[in-house]
């Protein structure tokens, strides 16, 4: 079987970055074509200006908001906006006041997300009919055993004995439901969670009679959206919510659980409603007894729905409430002037850079200034995909992250060619030497690219907003410069290695063996100095060159001196005997 060469492998190498290059401006223009996609990225807030929205918190009298509740808010609010795509985003404090700034035009889904801020409550569902239901009919009854339209109205006699019980149903609160119109229903409308609430669902097309809060959605730890699986591992299509529960709501939680399950049959005291801003937003049937904390949501749901409601259901549990005191659009606070700078900073960034490759590894320099290149336009294309398909916005922040990374990118590069020098300065061939140079490179580079990495992360997860972008793009870099070394640098050396320019050490090359100093010529052989050099001149030849001389080489010499030393002295003793 053939064995692969080394220009093989580079062929192989260009052609799997060609791929991912092209791949690249196809799922660009699929976006731009059809997606609402652009060529240029987004900008963020600095860059472009957006919206800004303040969020004054709903205090009862005598009711005071701390610090710690002003915090906790401004983390889930970011939590919120961060999971609808939106980055860059500025979410701070002033006075008991939360301010939002969003880059850009903002969006209903992201404005309902960050509106919907009241506190995420579960409550038992007493009665549920459509708006239309209640005019027709005058009245509806909260009996388990009929419809709310079918059956009279009850007026309670002993006071509730679980969220369930319909006694919770009084004469004014069955009279609020009969005549409740569901397009006045407001974020506002929020009751105290030890008594019942009337309400409609988030679409209006629903209003419900619901019991007490029996499950606080601080409870909630984390929520997810899935496609169903069969009990075979398949998937059935269906979209639902799947929620986990802390340890005290996954108690509270079997215990409703147990006894909805048990009113299956008087539908719909078998409904456990997710109430936020006082509406409705899902009211799923008890399908069976939950106890390990991992119930699931099912319904009508497709991936959107089903995304928003797991994110509405994750972020929602906010200490207080708030509404919306303001909603303005504001201006760029640096604005194109400054993203100018920054791009004119990068260009200098990369003449620079330019400059010193050229004067230090002369034509060879090209290769670094040819790999940037690339690297940029991989750049450009990722960043440009990530604004249409995740929301993310290009910051000032995130430019400086550009410009940082062609240091680390030239970086990787002068590793790589000095590897080579120094294996050029041993004695090898060009050909040998890139290989050689490759192996005792990559090594470095991976430790160190893997550092970057690292710090972009740890900065990213610790940090927020404009810090973030910073990280992003670095981290985004390190990879990138990963790739384009393995995928591009090597592989133009090794057919470069191939061609007589570079491979018979021409002084423009920068891979002249004689111009680096080489002096081993093989196995203990090394340059002699010419007969035609003055000894002065010589003897600091010579000193210049030891310097030069890896350990082992001084070692081979000095084995070398001593056998010539050995072979005099017994050429002595024989002329003497």
């Amino acid at each position: 079987m053939a064995t692969s060469t080394p220009v093989k492998k580079a062929r192989r190498s260009l052609i799997w970055l060609g791929v991912i290059i092209v791949g690249l401006i196809a799922i660009n223009t699929a976006a731009v074509l059809f997606g609402g996609g652009s060529w240029t990225p987004k900008l963020g807030l600095d860059l472009e200006g957006g919206t800004q929205i303040i969020l004054a918190p709903k205090l009862e009298t005598g009711q005071t908001v701390t610090d710690d509740q002003l915090n906790q808010a401004v983390s889930i609010i970011r939590q919120r906006v961060d999971s609808s795509g939106v980055s860059e985003s500025e979410i701070s404090t002033s006075g008991n006041n939360i301010v939002v700034a969003i880059p850009g035009k903002l969006d209903n889904d992201t404005k309902n997300r960050i509106q919907s801020s009241a506190k995420l409550e579960l409550r038992p569902v007493l009665v549920a009919g459509a708006p239309t239901d209640a005019a027709a009919n005058g009245s509806t009854s909260p009996t388990p055993t009929a419809t709310p339209s079918e059956a009279p109205r009850s007026t309670p006699t002993v006071s509730p004995t679980n969220g369930s019980d319909l006694n919770w149903v009084t004469p004014a609160l069955q009279d609020q439901y009969d005549n409740l119109d569901c397009s006045k229903v407001s974020t506002t409308n929020v009751a105290p969670a030890e008594e019942p609430l009337v309400t409609c669902d988030d679409g209006g097309q629903v209003k419900y009679i619901l019991g007490p809060v029996e499950v606080d959605g601080a409870d909630i730890k984390d929520a997810s959206a899935g496609v169903i699986q069969t009990s075979q591992g398949g998937s059935t299509g269906q979209w639902a919510i799947n929620l986990v529960f802390n340890d005290k709501g996954t108690k509270d939680f079997g215990d409703v659980s147990q006894r909805l399950y048990g009113l299956k049959s008087q539908s719909p005291l078998d409904q456990f409603a997710f109430v936020l801003d006082g509406k409705v937003l899902s009211a799923p049937a008890m399908n069976g007894v939950i106890t390990d904390g991992k119930p699931q949501i099912t319904g009508n749901f497709d991936q959107k729905s089903a995304q928003a409601l797991a994110d509405q259901l994750k972020f929602g549990a906010l200490p207080i409430s708030f509404t919306v005191q303001s909603s303005d659009t504001i201006t760029a606070t640096l604005g194109a002037a400054q993203l100018q700078s920054g791009i004119i900073a990068g260009i200098i960034g990369l003449l620079l850079v330019f400059i010193y490759t050229l004067f230090q590894y002369r034509l060879l320099g090209t290769v670094t200034i040819i790999s940037l290149v690339v690297a940029a336009i991989i750049t450009y294309l990722s960043i440009t995909i990530l604004s249409w398909y995740q929301g993310y916005r290009l910051s000032l922040a995130g430019v400086a992250g550009l410009i940082v990374a062609i240091g680390f990118t030239a970086d990787s590069f002068i590793v790589y060619f000095e590897r080579v020098r120094d294996e050029l300065r041993d004695g090898r061939g060009l050909v040998g030497a890139v290989e050689s140079g490759w192996k005792r490179a990559l090594r470095t580079i991976y430790a160190s690219k893997a550092t970057n990495l690292l710090a972009a992360i740890v900065l990213f997860v610790v940090a927020v907003g404009s810090v973030q972008g910073f990280a992003f793009t670095l981290g985004l870099t390190t990879v990138i410069d990963v790739i384009i070394v393995v995928l591009f640098t090597h592989p133009m050396l090794q057919l470069l290695a191939q061609t007589k320019f570079f491979s018979s050490g021409n002084p423009w090359s920068g891979l002249d063996p004689t111009a680096l100093g080489a002096v081993y010529r093989g196995r203990a052989e090394f340059r002699k100095p010419s007969a035609s050099v003055p000894v002065g001149k010589a003897a600091s030849a010579s000193r210049e060159a030891a310097k030069r001389q890896t350990i082992a080489e001084r070692k081979a010499s000095e084995l070398a001196a001593v056998g010539t030393q050995k072979t005099s002295d017994t050429s002595k003793k024989g002329e003497e005997n």
